[in-house]
C-alpha cells in the first residue's frame, strides 16, 4: 500500500502545483488584481476542499465501516483520497513558501506539517484510513472559508452573498469542523489501548492544534461578521474619520495608521 499511495501523493503534488501555475495564465478578477498570488491560491485551495470534502462526505455514506472501523475498515479509493490531500497540502506549502516570507507563511506552514505528519501515517502503514476520512470532512467547512475569502478579495464584502457564506461557514464549522475534532478526540482516547504511543502522541498533537486554530477561527468570524456588522447608534457630536476607524474583517485588522496586519484564519 505504502508505494502505491506514495505515487498517488506525488502525483497529487504535480497536479496541485500544475494548477498554480495553469491559473497564473487566467486574467484575474479586476478587483483581486491586488493581490493575484492570494487570489490564484484560494482558489487551488477550493478545489482542493470541495473534491476532498465532498469525497469523505459521499465515501462516509456509502461505507460508514470507515468510522465504525477507523484503523482497518476502509475501501481502496479511500487510501487515494487521503494521499491526494497530502498532495495537496505538500503543494500549497511549496506555493507559500515560493510566494512568501518564512515570517508571513510560518503559521500556515506548522498547519500543514501537523496534518501532513498525521495523515502520513495512513499511506505510509496501510491503517487509520477510516480515522484519515473523517478528518477530511472539515474541508467540508473549508470550502466556505475559502468563498468567503475570495468574496472579501473581491470587495463583495458586505452583500447577501457574504452574509449568506459567513452564516454557512460558522454552521459548517459547528457540523463539520468541531463534531469531527470531538468524534477523533473521543474515538483516541477510548481506544489509546489500540494504537501505538507514538500515534497517540502525533494525533493528540494534531487534534489539539488544528482544535484550537478551529476554535479561535470561528470566534474572529463571529466578531468581524456578525458582531461587529451590526448597527450602532451613533453618539451626538463624535465623528468617525478615516484615521481612526478600525476595522477586522477576515484577520485583517486595520490600525489607526492605515496599516494591516494579518491575523490568519
Amino acid at each position: 500500500m505504502a508505494p502505491f499511495g506514495l505515487l498517488v501523493t506525488c502525483a497529487s503534488f504535480a497536479a496541485f502545483r500544475g494548477l498554480h501555475w495553469g491559473l497564473q495564465l487566467l486574467p484575474t478578477p479586476g478587483s483581486a488584481a491586488q493581490d493575484r498570488w492570494k487570489w490564484r491560491n484560494i482558489c487551488v485551495s477550493l478545489v482542493h476542499s470541495l473534491l476532498t470534502g465532498a469525497g469523505a462526505l459521499l465515501g462516509l455514506s456509502l461505507y460508514p465501516q470507515m468510522a465504525a472501523d477507523p484503523i482497518h475498515g476502509h475501501p481502496p479509493w479511500a487510501l487515494v483520497l487521503v494521499a491526494v490531500s497530502v498532495g495537496y497540502f505538500l503543494a500549497d506549502g511549496a506555493d507559500m513558501l515560493w510566494n512568501q516570507t518564512l515570517g508571513q507563511a510560518w503559521e500556515l506552514l506548522c498547519h500543514h506539517f501537523v496534518v501532513v505528519s498525521c495523515l502520513s501515517t495512513a499511506i505510509l502503514s496501510g491503517h487509520y484510513v477510516g480515522f484519515s476520512v473523517v478528518s477530511l470532512l472539515l474541508e467540508l467547512n473549508s470550502t466556505c472559508l475559502h468563498l468567503r475569502k475570495l468574496l472579501l478579495l473581491s470587495h463583495q464584502a458586505p452583500s447577501l452573498a457574504f452574509s449568506v457564506t459567513s452564516w454557512a461557514t460558522l454552521a459548517t464549522l459547528a457540523l463539520f469542523r468541531l463534531v469531527p475534532l470531538g468524534w477523533m478526540s473521543l474515538w483516541l482516547i477510548r481506544q489509546h489501548h489500540q494504537v501505538p504511543l507514538a500515534l497517540v502522541i502525533l494525533g493528540g498533537t494534531g487534534l489539539v492544534t488544528v482544535g484550537a486554530m478551529s476554535i479561535t477561527l470561528g470566534v474572529r468570524i463571529l466578531v468581524s461578521d456578525v458582531l461587529r456588522s451590526r448597527p450602532r447608534p451613533s453618539i451626538p457630536g463624535q465623528k468617525e474619520t478615516r484615521g481612526t476607524r478600525r476595522t477586522c474583517c477576515d484577520g485583517e485588522l486595520v490600525t489607526r495608521d492605515g496599516s494591516t496586519r494579518s491575523l490568519k484564519d
